[in-house]
């Protein structure tokens, strides 16, 4: 299998989904980022450049050209940008695109693929280093996919774009460089279907985008002290896979709930939630939570580093649990 990147991986799933619609269009630019991974839309651009439109920054035009293009029988890919930026597209989101299909009793469908960019990102601020995913996820008619590797982001955007109902996929900006194998050949991930990134028997550590590869790197810290650490990937929140988090924990006995959204309402939230609803039996400790603090992200690299629920917060939060039962 080849070797490709989040960004070449990302493209290559949006590839074979224009080659499988000629109803699949493209709006926006600057899918795989502007650092050194955007020549890997080069390739989208070559082959299908007449599907490809780049309209003037409205948030809210784009979104709702998308919403009414994809109600009409085209099934556009919009591509936003950072994640914060769409908030001035709320209402085409929430009121339009995720209220459709109900409101019209089932006549109308809104297959449209929503792309934004979120996450710390070194330096970003507040304005720009938002992850809204949460908030998106507490309005039914949506459906949330957060790729957290290359194989998961090829094959989880061709499921978004063969979905008929309104997909926002929210890619952390960060991971755009992490490589790993992926099938050359046309697969497709089920959207709901989380994915144990490693299996352990002391803690499960449940999370979702980039905080799977801080997970991962806590369970190596951890794994010298002795504590084998399980990595649970949600890979989509709405729909949200609860088997795979209860069947975890059920597994361990213990909870890391880890994500980047804010502790309040956040996902790492629901997570604890779930888990203490559905296996409270099982839980041998109190659930640990990390996530970010209630304040926005500071510009400054010292404080930003402080708000970011980095590896060393997740094994803290492991030790803590395993030392509470």
């Amino acid at each position: 299998m080849p070797i490709m990147n989040l960004a070449e991986a990302l493209i290559d799933g949006l590839i074979w989904s224009l080659r499988a619609d000629p109803a699949a269009t493209i709006v926006g630019r600057g899918i795989a980022g502007h650092g050194p991974e955007h020549s890997a839309e080069d390739r989208l651009k070559a082959e299908f450049g007449a599907r490809i439109v780049d309209p003037p920054t409205s948030e809210a035009a784009v979104a709702q050209l998308g919403t009414g293009a994809a109600m009409a029988g085209a099934r556009p890919f919009v591509h936003y940008g950072t994640a914060v930026f769409a908030y001035e597209a709320w209402n085409q989101f929430i009121n339009e695109a995720a209220n459709i299909h109900y409101m019209s009793n089932g006549q109308l469908k809104t297959p449209v693929t929503f792309h934004l960019f979120h996450g710390v990102r070194g330096g970003g601020g507040p304005q720009h280093s938002g992850s809204p995913y949460a908030m998106y996820a507490n309005n039914p008619g949506l459906e949330i996919v957060l790729p957290a590797s290359p194989r998961d982001a090829k094959g989880l955007m061709r499921s978004a774009m063969a979905s008929d109902n309104p997909t926002i996929v929210i890619q952390n900006a960060m991971l755009l460089s992490l490589t790993e194998e992926v099938p050359a050949e046309d697969f497709s991930i089920p959207l709901g279907k989380a994915d144990m990134k490693r299996s352990g028997r002391d803690v499960s550590i449940i999370a979702c985008s980039r905080s799977v590869v801080d997970a991962l790197a806590a369970a190596q810290i951890l794994e010298k002290e002795g504590v084998s650490a399980e990595v649970v990937d949600l890979r989509t929140i709405a729909p949200l896979d609860v088997d795979a988090i209860v069947a975890s924990v059920r597994k361990t006995g213990r909870l890391v709930a880890v994500d980047e959204t804010y502790e309040i309402c956040g996902v790492a939230s629901e997570i604890v939630a779930q888990a203490t609803t559905r296996a409270w039996s099982a839980l041998k400790a109190p659930p640990q939570r990390v996530a970010r603090p209630m304040t926005p992200v500071p510009f400054s690299p010292p404080l930003e580093a402080l708000v970011y629920p980095d590896a060393e917060k997740i094994a803290a939060a492991c030790r803590r649990a395993c030392a509470g039962g």
